[in-house]
């Protein structure tokens, strides 16, 4: 990971390259911050420029993630009752390489792993002290990541505690965690505190204008529907095919859930809508979980004169966004906010998708004709 292409943060980068220029590195540091702030990737390059100043041959092998004094640990699974992450080594640098913003849920679809907790066990830390203890094999530094450190399980923490009071000779230590909150207080203690801010909108914008062909009014949306993540906005840039696809399910629905209350027997294209949208994949079930929420609350600004936060409005079809935005109010969005996050609950334990599609499909008629 070079420098270049991480997304914004100039004055952080400076800082960063400013402490290894003025050997001001601290041997432990922890980067706190959302994974889509850039953390990995600024822990990677930060690691790239301490070995390029030692030896600048060998430090491209950091982008490819081939360096063998750059260790990276991070949460997985136990398989036969081994906490390593050996067995999952590969996987997770083909995740990096392509997605180097991607975050704990990323790596838990690619593991398929939703139902067991993703954790860095003891095992894991036993290994780090064997691998540490050999020399180095470029001559210069070693430099261990540790991605997502707060999912060390107790027993990890405190050997990674001793392993923190006494690093090996050359040896620099790079937490990155999306919060402080499940570290151990005495490994907080030990660490130099780097906070990663979220990404400028101006950063980003000017970022997907060198990458990307969209128009002006796609760009303005994705930079703030992404709220300085660059994994969101990635993940918006790649489903852009299927805004048509969801935009048109929600004028389906909506229509449908109109006719309802004057005639019941509409119940059933509900039932048929839900079906549908059932075959999908969880994912994009999700996502377009993700997009009927955001109508919502878009039409909720709409409808209380917030028009100059209203980013995106439904005009195809002859759907009337104004007239449907009448309908969503302090009285009901609270409710259909709620149904959604409870539908996005049941997906992520694989509850039945028509069932969970349907009761939704249904619940929403009803509070979309509660009155203000």
């Amino acid at each position: 990971m070079n420098w270049e292409q991480i997304v914004g943060q100039e004055k952080l980068k400076n800082l960063l390259i400013e402490s290894i220029e003025d050997k001001r590195v601290g041997h432990a540091q922890l980067f706190v911050g959302k994974a889509g702030y850039g953390t990995l990737p600024l822990a990677m390059a930060f690691s790239k420029e301490i070995f390029r100043r030692e030896n600048e041959l060998s430090s491209s092998k950091v982008e490819h993630l081939n360096h063998l004094d750059l260790h990276i640990s991070f949460p997985v699974f136990k398989e036969k009752n081994s906490g390593l992450t050996d067995p999952f080594r590969q996987s997770f640098r083909e995740m990096i390489l392509e997605h180097p913003y991607a975050n704990d849920e990323d790596w838990s679809g690619i593991l398929e792993s939703q139902n067991k907790q993703l954790t860095i066990y003891a095992d894991e830390i036993d290994e780090l002290n064997k691998k540490f203890a050999l020399k180095s094999f470029e001559g210069g530094s070693k430099i261990l990541i540790v991605w997502q450190a707060d999912k060390m399980n107790n027993v990890a923490a405190n050997k990674f505690l001793k392993f923190l009071e006494e690093p090996p000779k050359d040896t620099y230590i790079i937490l990155t965690a999306e919060n402080i909150d499940n570290i151990l207080p005495t490994i907080l203690s030990r660490t130099q505190l780097v906070e990663i801010p979220r990404i400028q909108d101006e950063a980003m914008e000017s970022f997907i204008q060198n990458q990307y062909k969209i128009s002006a009014e796609k760009l303005r949306e994705i930079v703030f529907q992404a709220q300085g993540n660059w994994n969101i906005a990635q993940k918006l840039l790649n489903t852009e095919n299927t805004d048509s696809e969801f935009e048109q399910l929600f004028i389906n629905w909506v229509r449908e859930a109109f006719q309802v209350k004057k005639k019941p027997e509409f119940l059933k294209n509900i039932v048929f809508w839900a079906k549908n949208i059932a075959d999908w994949n969880r994912e994009k079930q999700k996502n377009f979980l993700d997009y009927c929420s955001e109508m919502f609350r878009l039409a909720l600004l709409q409808n209380y004169g917030s028009e100059n936060l209203v980013y995106k409005k439904i005009d195809s079809g002859g759907f009337k966004w104004e007239g449907f935005s009448r309908y969503i109010h302090g009285a009901n969005i609270e409710a259909i906010l709620e149904e959604i996050s409870v539908a996005d609950y049941h997906l992520g334990r694989n509850a039945n998708p028509k069932i969970v599609w349907t009761d939704l499909g249904i619940k929403l008629s009803r509070y979309i004709h509660k009155s203000a």
